[in-house]
């Protein structure tokens, strides 16, 4: 193995190639040979701040070595992770990652499709069922807002499949309904038609919504929110005893770095695509990860028209 690799960095706001040392692994890190890379908002907005550091989070890929510490995996086996926020990414040809938040590769998938999945079902299954705290035995409505895009649609398809719930996504292009449709939403309606008398709320886009949420919740009704508006006052929710609770993918790694809770809801991620229960929300696939095919997935990511989600193949 040469002691260089290549690797994509993020540059006073736009994307480079660069070689550099291949990474020695730690006590419970995994050296992955990574196949495939998808987009997320998340890369958009660290290159947009003009950080300079390897971006990427979501992986599927081979692991290639092993800490002396690692009891999960072993070289040679399929993997599939979203990373930490507070380590290189996993835009370069290989890529530490600690083991207890990879799990194994849906044997079902490609690496293309695997890679579509990771963040955007973490974060869904813990809004789910983390922060909501819903179960298989849920019942009442959930509005999903942004419901085409990377975590609404693989969101949708948790709820339809795994809770009680009725759930009404919103979307604006016919494309955009029907795929919602065709995730498992029971009814679709346009941004700005939000129905009344709903239990749970997901939203991606909080900024000015409070008030909107505080008139369609029923009392005792729920947010869950994965973005970060400033000034938000939620005062408005406070008569009908409305919770909001905030998700964050990457808590774990940054405070429980101890916790093997997203291996294990990745193995059972997996588990449920390989039975056909969830399907992977890949929509688009460019050959080549590189500086500028990632410049085309960072424009169609920050283009906010696109559906499901972009993935890279193959260094």
């Amino acid at each position: 193995m040469s002691n260089l690799m290549h690797a994509i960095t993020a540059r006073d706001n736009t994307l480079v190639d660069i070689e550099v040392p291949v990474p020695e692994p730690g006590e419970h890190d995994l050296l992955v040979r990574v196949r495939a890379v998808s987009v997320n908002p998340v890369d958009v907005k660290v290159r947009a701040s003009g950080a300079s550091r390897i971006l990427g989070y979501d992986a599927a890929g081979v692991v290639e070595r092993v800490g002396a510490a690692v009891t999960l995996f072993r070289p040679g086996d399929e993997v599939w992770y979203a990373g930490s926020i507070d380590r290189p990414g996993t835009n370069a040809e290989l890529h530490l990652v600690d083991e207890r938040i990879v799990a194994r590769k849906p044997a079902s998938l490609d690496f293309a499709a695997a890679a579509a999945l990771p963040l955007t079902a973490l974060t869904a299954w813990e809004s789910l069922f983390d922060r909501l705290r819903l179960t298989a035995g849920s019942t009442g409505r959930l509005l999903v807002l942004g419901a085409a895009g990377g975590v609404g649609s693989i969101l949708v398809q948790m709820a339809r499949q795994l809770t009680g719930l009725e759930i009404v996504g919103t979307a604006s292009r016919p494309e955009s309904r029907q795929y919602v449709l065709d995730r498992g939403a029971h009814e679709v309606v346009a941004h700005d038609a939000l129905p009344d008398g709903v239990d749970y709320v997901f939203s991606p886009h909080s900024a000015g919504m409070v008030a909107t949420f505080a008139r369609i919740l029923r009392p005792y009704g729920a947010v869950v929110a994965i973005d970060e508006p400033e000034g938000l006052d939620l005062v408005a929710l406070k008569s009908k005893s409305i919770a909001w609770h905030w998700e964050l993918m990457f808590t774990r790694a940054l405070y429980d770095p101890e916790s093997t809770a997203q291996h294990e809801i990745l193995d059972r991620v997996a588990g449920l695509v390989d039975k056909g229960v969830l399907h992977t929300t890949l929509t688009r696939r460019i050959d080549g990860i590189n500086a500028a095919t990632l410049r085309e997935a960072h424009a169609l990511q920050e283009s906010g028209s696109a559906i499901g989600k972009t993935v890279l193949v193959g260094f």
